[in-house]
């Protein structure tokens, strides 16, 4: 897959359900989606950015309690990428992170035309209590996912097997997971492998999840 075309579309800070079932807020529902979720401060941004060869496509911040929205890219204008807020920082108040996981389960709840989630955790870090619930609602409301691990340019080549199986063992509770893609911003480390396994749900692969 070769993306040749990226572009913001919007915002959206509530999903408030209408008349049709959706919040009008919500652009073209007819074109699959590719979700983004992951820690705050993970380099969701910056992974988003890398994937779709656009420097400031996607606004990076060193505060990551800025980023309380979804956030639409039009792809190649055939698909959605789906930035979702960052869960999991510390420093902003309790209703705040309550808010960001609400809107994040009402999402996949929604689930519209969701093909692939992908949840991005730190290669040099155990994925924590709060990743694996995220994982665990992406297997009950069913969305297809990957996990990719960024910042992998930060662990030395030859010890970066290992900590891929750290991750692949503290995912190993659950059913679906198949792929774990080490990923680097800065080098563009499996940034191919991604649109790789992008492409292949977009196209209409079985998913393993359903």
């Amino acid at each position: 897959m070769t993306i040749t075309s990226a572009e913001f579309v919007l915002g959206v800070s509530s999903l408030a359900i209408g008349k049709d079932g959706v919040t009008a807020q919500l652009p073209n529902q007819t074109l699959p989606e590719v979700i983004f979720l992951g820690r705050s401060n993970v380099g969701k941004s910056s992974l988003l950015n890398r994937v779709c060869g656009k420097k400031d496509l996607s606004q990076t911040s060193s505060s990551p309690s800025k980023h309380r929205e979804v956030h639409y890219y039009l792809i190649n204008r055939q698909m959605y990428f789906v930035d979702l807020p960052g869960y999991g920082y510390a420093k902003v108040p309790e209703q705040v992170r309550a808010s960001w996981s609400s809107l994040i389960e009402a999402y996949l709840e929604l689930h519209r035309n969701v093909v692939l989630a992908v949840q991005i955790v730190d290669a040099r870090q155990v994925p924590t209590e709060l990743d694996l619930m995220i994982t665990g609602w992406l297997e009950y409301y069913h969305v297809p996912y990957i996990v990719v691990m960024t910042k992998a340019d930060k662990i030395a080549r030859s010890k970066l097997a290992m900590y891929v199986d750290q991750t692949r063992a503290a995912f190993a509770r659950f059913r679906y997971i198949r792929e774990l893609i080490p990923f680097s911003s800065v080098t563009g480390q499996g940034r191919q492998e991604l649109l790789d396994a992008i492409a292949r749900h977009v196209l209409g692969s079985p998913s393993t999840s359903k």
